[in-house]
């Protein structure tokens, strides 16, 4: 099919063959960007026949957006290194007449893994990767982004993410959720009360074990859960740190 595959890498030798064997059962182009990566992450996607963009880190949606500019075809699947098209995804993709349909872009659930464990109240978590770029593009603002598009439609169809190998990564990754949210927030010009940690850190445990049912899902849920408790909780108390170091400072 006449689509582009986008992958963003950064040292990703593990995952990259994976991710582009999956990417070619849809598509007749891949584009690696890639952010200087020290292993043999570009070597491997040129064995593949991917053609391999070296480009800085600029963020989520910066790089995914960078990227788009070297496609020959209209239609953009993006993919992270360490998401597959399920099978499902695969064959609702092949059904597609991109040619003539009144959408701009095309949304899929995902299926969010921690090892081998389905989390289920990360799910549906739906992202839009199939998309027109000459319709809609990948917002550039920092940290995660997504496509900016009023015109998508939900596929039945799920893409696989093995996002953290175990709890330890889940963890590492929240520090940096932790700090950066934290950081953009306060950059934004947006206030903590003293109360907010209590508040946003019981929230997020009610909403991912009572809203999201997670606490009918086993204690791998619950896990979950009280790191994203700990990591909303942590945001505003960093955020209440930042307001009282500039108040220390005069600003």
């Amino acid at each position: 099919m006449n689509i582009t595959a986008t992958i963003i890498t950064l040292n990703e030798a593990e995952n990259i063959k994976d991710v582009i064997l999956s990417a070619k059962e849809v598509c007749n182009e891949i584009i690696v960007i890639d952010s200087q990566s020290t292993d043999r992450t570009r070597e491997l996607a040129e064995e593949l026949g991917a053609k391999v963009i070296i480009q800085p880190y600029l963020g989520d949606g910066p790089q995914k957006a960078f990227g788009v500019q070297f496609a020959t075809n209209n239609w953009i699947l993006s993919l992270d290194a360490d998401e597959r098209l399920d099978s499902d995804a695969i064959n609702e993709i092949k059904k597609l007449n991109l040619q003539n349909t009144e959408y701009d872009g095309y949304s899929f659930a995902r299926k969010t893994f921690v090892g081998k464990k389905l989390i289920r109240q990360w799910y549906p978590d739906r992202v839009v990767r199939l998309y027109n770029h000459n319709k809609c593009i990948y917002s550039t603002s920092g940290g995660h982004a997504k496509v900016q598009t009023k015109n998508a439609k939900n596929l039945n169809a799920h893409i696989l993410h093995y996002s953290y190998k175990n709890y330890e990564e889940v963890i590492q990754t929240s520090y940096k959720f932790i700090e950066r949210g934290a950081r953009l927030a306060h950059q934004d010009g947006k206030r903590a009360s003293k109360i907010d940690p209590f508040l946003h850190g019981f929230g997020a445990l009610f909403k991912s074990l009572v809203l999201k049912k997670g606490i009918f899902y086993g204690i791998d849920e619950i896990h979950i859960a009280v790191i994203s408790s700990f990591s909303a909780y942590m945001k505003y108390a960093l955020m209440l740190e930042m307001q009282e170091n500039n108040s220390l400072n005069g600003k």
